[in-house]
């Protein structure tokens, strides 16, 4: 059933998105070495971009994952309100 809210009330899977982060930030690591150690700037900084935002991304992660059921409800919590009669 749909009730309106689900982009207010929408739930992350996020230890899924912390270990494809950490996934993520390995090869944007990888790829500022590689491109740097082979000449190419243009691609060492795109992937040194990368980086600080998979980095970014990883921070924002763990902040939502150590606040707790609020960011990641268990099962006993309804993943939406009962719309209203």
């Amino acid at each position: 059933m749909r009730t309106g809210s689900e982009p207010a009330t929408a739930r992350s899977a996020l230890r899924a998105r912390f270990w494809l982060s950490l996934w993520g930030l390995a090869w944007a690591i990888f790829g500022t070495a590689a491109f740097a150690l082979a000449g190419r700037p243009g691609w060492a900084v795109a992937c040194g971009v990368l980086w600080l935002v998979v980095t970014v991304d990883l921070a924002v992660i763990l902040r939502h994952i150590r606040q707790g059921p609020h960011y990641q409800p268990g099962p006993d919590i309804p993943p939406y309100r009962p719309p209203r009669s």
